[in-house]
């Protein structure tokens, strides 16, 4: 008979605490792998791929993405969803155009105003959700279809330019101001251009803000439990108020940052900022492994699909073809956080 060797039960123990190990470090970090492997991936295939100036392009790319991605963020932290973001950002560029080009108003006029209307529209869709109890998806779901539709009517359907026929017959008299045009276009220190910086700065100020703070951590409980956090003491309603406006104000200022790069009020502006702003709010739960909204993991995601995108296009890939690309690499990286979590459990 052989004895049972005393060391196998210690031995086995260790292996598993590494394997899991191994699984919690690829679950907590398999969108920055899959990030890692497009950027040595493109680098290979492309070496300009690399270079500063193609960097800074992407972020520049992604920054109102990321933008608008931490206003549904926040939403979906108070377990809300915006729907109305993309249509709130085209119709404040829109808004500054038409401020600028027929009222004649400048940069110092038209900012503030841009903004104040975009937290109108998110106190709208607070007052839907949250004093009506319209469904959240429906309420904002509305409120796209209603700018849709309200941002065409004061010119007809026209995208706004300088010399604009208006519906009466007149001619737009003004034009965007140069200083308005440098939120789009300049450069600090002539390398990061000034979108990443706004980016960042509203990337440093929520992550603070809901990770950080007593409002945060409401937040988060009342998207966890609404009633437990009423009856803790809570402004719910509140909560969610402010969650929305802040959506709000964050798209008007994805759209502010959008007619300041292009210089005129396009009709299409915001065809593909709603869907792009809600697949990096929705990586970001994949981000660390937190499986929860958090404003750090949505602009990861954000710089996550606009590496994939850039380097698509550099590497000449068919237009068709990059959707595809793109669902697949985001399938496979929300598989990695999500089956290696639940086969370790």
């Amino acid at each position: 008979m052989t004895t049972a060797d005393p060391g196998l039960p210690e031995a086995f123990a260790a292996a598993t605490r590494r394997g899991a190990t191994a699984r919690e470090v690829l679950r907590a970090g398999a969108v920055f792998i899959l990030l890692a492997a497009m950027l040595v991936g493109f680098t290979v295939a492309q070496p300009a791929f690399i270079g500063i100036n193609n960097l800074m392009s992407i972020l520049q790319a992604v920054s109102v993405v990321a933008i608008l991605g931490t206003g549904v963020t926040v939403t979906l932290a108070v377990g809300g969803f915006d729907l109305s973001i993309g249509a709130v950002a085209a119709s404040s560029v829109m808004a500054a155009s038409y401020f600028m080009v027929v009222w004649g108003l400048d940069a110092y006029a038209t900012v503030p105003l841009v903004l104040l209307f975009g937290a109108a529209i998110g106190a709208l869709n607070a007052l839907l959700i949250v004093r009506l109890k319209v469904p959240d998806l429906l309420a904002t779901l509305s409120v796209m279809f209603l700018l849709t539709g309200l941002q065409l009517i004061p010119t007809a359907g026209r995208s706004i330019s300088r010399g604009l026929i208006l519906p009466d017959g007149s001619t737009a008299s003004g034009q965007y101001d140069p200083l308005f045009l440098l939120i789009g276009r300049s450069s600090l220190f002539g390398i990061v251009p000034l979108p990443v910086v706004v980016m960042a700065t509203v990337a440093i100020v929520l992550f603070v803000l809901t990770e950080r703070t007593r409002i945060g951590r409401l937040l988060y409980a009342t998207g966890g439990n609404e009633l437990a956090t009423r009856l803790a003491g809570g402004a719910t309603q509140r909560l969610k108020t402010l969650a929305y406006v802040l959506s709000g104000t964050l798209a008007s200022l994805g759209g502010i940052v959008v007619a300041a790069r292009v210089g005129r009020g396009d009709v299409s502006s915001g065809a593909s900022l709603l869907m792009d702003s809600v697949a990096a709010a929705l990586i970001g739960f994949a981000v660390f492994g937190l499986r929860r909204p958090n404003v750090l993991g949505t602009v990861v995601g954000a710089v996550f699909v606009g590496v994939l995108l850039n380097g698509l296009t550099m590497l000449n890939a068919p237009y068709y073809t990059q959707d595809f690309v793109k669902g697949a690499v985001l399938v496979g990286a929300l598989a990695l956080t999500y089956g290696i979590g639940r086969s370790r459990s």
